[in-house]
């Protein structure tokens, strides 16, 4: 008797632990990723195959829902929502960022950085992992990954050629509602307008804004050809772009997923910063084609210069030098 009995407990927590295991394999984790970015854009597809690996890897366990043009609200909006602990992700940068850790900020300043390889090397500085880890303990913003280069931002203009800083003066340029933005194109020498991403074309169309600063993808991926007649290549900026979310929730996640979620941001990241550089060239060719007009004869020492008044205004200059000391710049 004794024996059929514990045969029968035997066979009880084997089926207890089977459905325990079914209940635990089947438990999904569900991320909401935002961006401002239209669908035909480069990193709408780089964030898919995020997404698609990050799946795989997790066997179904968690799932990245990627929403384009701002289909789950402004990016200022979602930042909030983040820090609240709400399972959403945002494409985000520095500029944002050093709203909370003000000198973060210097990463999205004029001619901070010039080439992806410099992005890299910006890991090895102990001062961004401190604001980083500052951003997750003190504000709930997790960064998963930096590794998001859209390539340059140049003047774009409806009515005037931009070659010298003096070429931008009376301009109203549409620029990003952050700090660096505002003050960088206010130190190369126009007016800023802070605007929201999708209201940029029909303020272009309107009238409201004599231009903006943008990449190239951009004007593709937005018909911005449709209302812009130059960019000038003042290279001011090169766009690092930050993948955020929710500190709370991520530290929720069980540990392997969390090295997935990171993993595979990393490399979808690198993969897409490359792709946009090599294909800049056929880019160009496109926006040529639409009757746009690229000037590559600009005075870059004088917008080098001029863009150093951004770093002082703010306060982030000796920032800005520690970084390149341990950077080797």
């Amino acid at each position: 008797m004794l024996k059929k009995l514990t045969g029968i407990i035997i066979v009880l927590a084997m089926v207890v632990g089977f459905w325990a295991s079914v209940a635990l394999a089947q438990e999904q984790y569900v991320l909401r990723f935002n961006h401002v970015l239209a669908p035909g854009h480069p990193y709408h597809e780089g964030f898919q195959k995020w997404a698609e690996r990050v799946y795989e890897r997790t066997n179904g366990g968690l799932k990245i829902e990627v929403f384009h043009s701002a289909q789950l609200g402004v990016e200022e909006d979602i930042i909030e929502q983040i820090r609240q602990g709400v399972p959403v992700g945002q494409n985000t940068d520095a500029a944002r960022l050093g709203n909370y850790v003000p000198e973060i900020a210097v990463i999205n300043g004029p001619y901070f950085v010039e080439s992806i390889e410099e992005v890299q090397k910006l890991h090895e500085s102990p001062s961004i992992q401190e604001w980083i880890d500052k951003l997750d303990k003190e504000y709930g913003l997790k960064v998963l990954s930096f590794n998001w280069v859209q390539g340059y931002r140049h003047f774009m203009t409806k009515d005037k050629e931009v070659r010298t800083p003096e070429d931008l003066k009376g301009l109203r340029i549409r620029t990003a509602p952050a700090p660096i933005w505002q003050e960088s194109v206010r130190a190369l020498g126009a007016t800023p307008v802070a605007l929201n991403f999708d209201e940029m074309y029909t303020a272009l169309q309107q009238g409201a804004i004599d231009g903006a600063e943008l990449v190239y993808d951009n004007v593709t991926s937005g018909n911005l050809y449709e209302v812009l007649n130059y960019i000038s290549e003042t290279r001011h900026f090169l766009l690092v772009n930050f993948e955020v979310i929710s500190s709370k929730w991520f530290y929720s996640l069980p540990e392997e997923y969390q090295k997935i979620l990171v993993e595979e941001c990393d490399r979808a990241g690198l993969e897409t910063s490359y792709l946009i550089e090599e294909n800049t060239e056929k880019t160009k060719e496109i926006i040529r084609e639409k009757g746009v007009t690229i000037i590559e004869d600009v005075d870059l020492e004088a917008f080098k210069k001029a863009g150093e008044a951004a770093y002082e205004v703010l306060g982030i200059s000796e920032a800005k030098e520690k970084v390149y000391q341990e950077i080797g710049k």
